[in-house]
């Protein structure tokens, strides 16, 4: 026996999971997703990736701006569902919509709830220094993540690892759970343990400000922003009015005044330590090494930069 599923998702992270539950053999009856937006040069409206995937192996697709009205909700009835699976799909799921499908609906969450509820979890886990993470398929309910743990699986935050590639590494933990998580579901034999009271943290939305390197800061925060923010929307500094993207660095101890840069390498004064570049990206160009950016762009030692 396989379960009729809907399927709420909207970036890259949730398809993953829609590809595996496809692969498992569950019938999914409809996707919902967010609707399209102008991207691009041409800002001419673009379906999201989860879109994109479902219309390719011929699933329906449905993109409501909200799902607060009765029709929405009355249409969502009427696909006589199991379960529905939610990931990262950015809109707030009404009473009526959380309890229509057999089962309600769970959620890939990319934290090991309830640290990190909220928009941002995989920043946020990098910008706060924790050394691990994980996903959690989670019972919904009508609070912001609050509801009931069904799986839960930590992994190791390498040193090294960007949002990127700890995006990449969760999607992939998150679609192997949710298939674990849907057979449980299917079998009568999931279990729901209610969240700690204690350890609560809230991933608030990147905020834009937030993505300019100041340098009267640590160089270990500095580094972790970096990090947190690579490859998008990526940690920036000024240099002489042109926004200079860093994707890669590393934080040294050898320091100065904050912001003085201290050698030909592109190593920067911070609050503490300095900060080394290893990677940047100029506006309209490909990544590139920091030597290589420096041949074409040449900031010498006791420069200045911005905060």
């Amino acid at each position: 026996m396989t379960l009729r599923i809907a399927f709420m998702g909207t970036p890259d992270f949730a398809v993953a999971a829609l590809a595996a539950l496809i692969d498992a053999g569950h019938d999914i009856a409809c996707v919902y997703t967010q609707p399209p937006r102008p991207a691009g040069r041409g800002k001419k409206d673009r379906p999201t990736p989860v879109h994109d995937f479902a219309a390719a192996r011929g699933i329906a697709v449905r993109h409501p701006a909200s799902l607060r009205g009765a029709a929405e909700q009355a249409a969502f009835r009427a696909l006589d569902l199991d379960l529905a699976v939610v990931a990262a799909y950015g809109l707030i799921l009404p009473k009526p919509v959380l309890e229509a499908p057999r089962h309600g609906c769970v959620n890939i969450h990319a934290s090991l709830l309830p640290r990190w509820r909220g928009a941002a979890p995989i920043q946020r886990a990098i910008l706060a220094g924790d050394a691990q993470t994980g996903v959690t398929i989670m019972q919904m309910d009508e609070g912001l993540d609050t509801g009931a743990m069904l799986l839960r699986e930590a992994i190791p935050i390498a040193p090294v690892m960007d949002a990127g590639a700890l995006h990449d590494a969760l999607a992939a933990l998150g679609a192997r759970m949710i298939v674990a998580a849907v057979g449980k579901i299917e079998a009568g034999a999931i279990v729901a343990t209610p969240q700690p009271a204690e350890g609560i943290a809230y991933a608030t939305k990147i905020d834009k400000a937030e993505t300019r390197l100041d340098w009267t800061r640590p160089a270990a925060e500095l580094a972790r922003a970096v990090r947190g923010f690579a490859p998008v929307p990526g940690a920036w500094f000024d240099l002489r009015g042109e926004r200079i993207k860093v994707l890669a660095a590393e934080a040294v101890t050898p320091g100065g005044a904050p912001g003085t840069v201290l050698d030909d390498r592109l190593t920067v004064a911070c609050g503490m330590g300095a900060l080394r570049l290893l990677t940047v990206q100029r506006a309209g160009k490909a990544p590139m090494p920091a030597d290589a950016f420096l041949r074409g762009r040449p900031v010498p030692g006791g420069s200045v930069l911005d905060s």
